[in-house]
């Protein structure tokens, strides 16, 4: 079975907007009996997730970039400082 895409519209998607939506198919999931006709929410999901943790990655990364740039600017305030 091959895996379907998921649209384009959840690239733009917030960590917390793929949050809810991935809630909104497990709250599916948990009360569906028929897990044959749930095959296409499980891969949704499963490709959700992959989203998910890509943006965190993205996102996790981002910050530490900011923390450096940041501690680097107050270092060399410091630094600016003690030389005067």
């Amino acid at each position: 079975m091959k895996d379907k895409i998921l649209p384009n519209e959840y690239s733009s998607y917030s960590l917390q907007e793929l949050k809810d939506e991935a809630n909104k198919i497990v709250d599916f999931l948990e009360k569906e009996k028929n897990l044959e006709s749930s095959i296409d929410s499980y891969q949704k999901l499963l490709q959700l997730n992959n989203l998910i943790e890509k943006k965190f990655k993205e996102d996790t990364r981002q910050i530490s970039v900011n923390s450096k740039e940041k501690i680097q600017k107050l270092t060399s305030k410091l630094n600016a400082k003690r030389t005067n």
